[in-house]
């Protein structure tokens, strides 16, 4: 034992090891060989600054007859205290900085590993995953920024189509034709805001905005040719000023979705990468948040969006809907009705796989369950490739009723009754 009977505890990733003053090992007790074990031991040494193992191991040295020990923490000192032990704490101390130093030859010393290549190969896994929970750990907070960020793209979407239609109908007094060559509200939003009087609307003005020479010049011959009415330069600039704000609108929409992919890809990356970052977000955001949605079933996370169609046909006896919110994935509303139910159960099974691997884990296994959604969604449309059959139903016989009375006639008498 060394000097004065001091044992240093040493926090390795395989466990904690006491050590005499010389280095040699007095005692130890080691983590889980399972890497998911071993980095959920080490961030509860993180946190917490005491785990089963080092409770383990004081036992052994209060019955080694240890009394004095050298840590590296305060939270450490305190757990240790707690079993009679005299603690000292010393952070950095040469002992433990030396354990750590020589971590491989000691793992091997004590069985942990058969070799230095297998030490290497299990820290590296073991790094990893301590990097991936950690990271999951800082972002687990963001799930509902993203789904602030997706109702902030909702209610901009019905800003913009306000503004648009009645930014449409205000230029239609004064270029009425343009409503109708240019279908794109954006486009149409572009040309009023840096073009204004369509005097000033040429094909060479039109290109440099992006439109093609022939649809330029198509717009440029019917501003020369229109009929609408001609307006002051006060009223192009107000008409102007709304056009320019709900330029900035989409251009806060495309910002907005740029910081959406940023963060979904952190917070929920197995989710991003089955439905994209804008239907993920959607769905964190009807769930609530990340958690709620991971404890939510496959049936549940179907119909998302769709509640109000759910409770009416529970009410009413009806049909309940097949699909909520993702009915917004593209191979669920580009295929045929027959086909859609059974791909929402599909996604939604993989979508409740995905949601509880970000929850909890942190792993990505996006591609995986990506591509076996992919054949999942290939079966279907190979078995189901014709529409099903109509089953004719066969309506129960109706009884006759009595046809009423004539008005201002007596009933007719059946022939050879009293008269």
């Amino acid at each position: 034992m060394g000097e004065g009977g001091r044992v240093y505890i040493a926090d390795l990733a395989i466990g904690p090891v006491a050590l005499r003053d010389d280095g040699s090992i007095e005692e130890y007790e080691l983590f889980p060989r399972s890497v998911d074990e071993a980095v959920t031991e080490a961030l509860r040494l993180e946190e917490e600054g005491f785990t089963l193992a080092h409770e383990k191991l004081g036992k052994k040295l209060v019955e080694s007859g240890v009394g004095s020990l050298v840590v590296e923490s305060e939270d450490t000192a305190r757990h240790f205290s707690k079993l009679g032990l005299s603690v000292k704490v010393e952070p950095g101390n040469n002992v433990a900085l030396s354990a750590r130093e020589r971590l491989v030859s000691l793992g091997v010393e004590l069985g942990f590993f058969g070799s230095e290549d297998d030490a290497l190969s299990w820290l590296y896994e073991v790094e990893v995953e301590y990097t991936r929970r950690k990271l999951r750990g800082a972002a687990q907070k963001r799930d509902m920024l993203a789904a602030q960020a997706i109702r902030a793209i909702d209610d901009i979407d019905k800003t913009v189509n306000l503004f648009v239609a009645r930014l449409r109908e205000w230029y239609s007094i004064h270029f009425p034709e343009l409503n109708d060559l240019v279908r794109e509200h954006e486009d149409y939003v572009k040309i009023v805001s840096a073009v204004g009087h369509r005097d000033n609307i040429t094909v060479e003005r039109l290109v440099d905005l992006g439109f093609s020479e022939e649809k330029a010049r198509r717009i440029a011959e019917a501003a020369k040719q229109s009929i609408g009415a001609d307006l002051s330069e006060i009223d192009i600039q107000a008409v102007q000023t709304l056009a320019r704000i709900t330029s900035e609108l989409y251009q806060l929409r495309r910002r907005l979705t740029e910081y959406i992919e940023q963060v979904m890809n952190e917070v929920a990356p197995n989710i991003t990468a089955l439905v994209g970052p804008l239907l993920g977000a959607r769905l964190i955001s009807l769930a609530g948040g990340l958690d709620k949605l991971a404890r939510m079933p496959a049936s549940t996370i179907q119909v998302l969006g769709a509640e109000k169609a759910l409770f009416r046909a529970l009410r009413t006896g009806g049909k309940p809907p097949k699909h909520g919110i993702i009915f917004q994935y593209p191979d669920i509303h580009r295929s045929p009705k027959w086909q859609r139910g059974k791909i929402a159960r599909a996604l939604a099974a993989k979508l409740a796989i995905a949601a509880k691997v970000d929850a909890f884990t942190g792993r990505f296994i996006g591609d995986k369950l990506r591509e076996e959604l992919r054949r999942r969604i290939a079966e279907i449309k190979k078995i189901y490739a014709k529409p099903p059959k109509r089953k004719r139903e066969e309506k129960p016989p109706q009884p006759r009723r009595a046809r009423p009375p004539r008005r201002g006639r007596p009933p007719r008498r059946r022939r050879g009754g009293r008269r």
